[in-house]
């Protein structure tokens, strides 16, 4: 049996890790741990070098959780400014026991001016949509991409996507790993 430990206890990201390698690894007998780790950024992290920081620092960590894990996967959404318009996005980090880093970013989402407003004063993106759109606990549902793409896009649906191609290196044997 692999364990892939998740670097979250939210079942949005949990849930999209489990997608992903059963996508991934169809033949598998795997097990999922949630894990809390520390992700060493910001609760808001801003620019994709701070997010994709903390979504491998929280594999890092999720890896001194669990030492027997055969992968440790890391999640962590951020936004960006690029020439005035705010976009979330979100960089998926994932390590194999033998020390392998494989990331991979999700497309980008236009964020309106009064959700940027909260978040540049100090709120994180997903309570900031909760108070505009009046939604509870908006990240542990369809998050920012399902609140503006009326759920044709949701954040699992996004994550997903974004893990399976953060495995492509540990599941193709075009790279060697696999």
């Amino acid at each position: 049996m692999a364990t892939i430990v998740v670097a979250s206890k939210n079942p949005v990201k949990v849930g999209a890790v489990e997608e992903a390698f059963r996508a991934m690894m169809p033949e598998g007998d795997l097990a999922f741990v949630p894990v809390e780790v520390d992700s060493g950024v910001p609760d808001q992290p801003m620019g994709d070098e701070e997010t994709r920081l903390g979504a491998i620092t929280r594999a890092e960590n999720a890896r001194f959780v669990q030492t027997n894990a055969q992968f440790c996967v890391g999640l962590e959404g951020g936004i960006a400014v690029v020439e005035g318009q705010a976009y979330t996005f979100a960089w998926m980090a994932i390590l194999d026991q033998a020390g392998t880093l494989s990331t991979s970013r999700s497309l980008m989402l236009p964020l309106p001016s009064e959700i940027m407003e909260r978040v540049q004063a100090g709120v994180e993106l997903g309570h900031a949509i909760d108070e505009v759109f009046g939604t509870t606990n908006i990240k542990h549902k369809g998050g920012a991409f399902g609140i503006f793409t009326d759920n044709r896009l949701t954040r699992k649906s996004v994550y997903v996507d974004t893990l399976i191609a953060a495995l492509v290196p540990f599941t193709n044997p075009v790279f060697g790993s696999a």
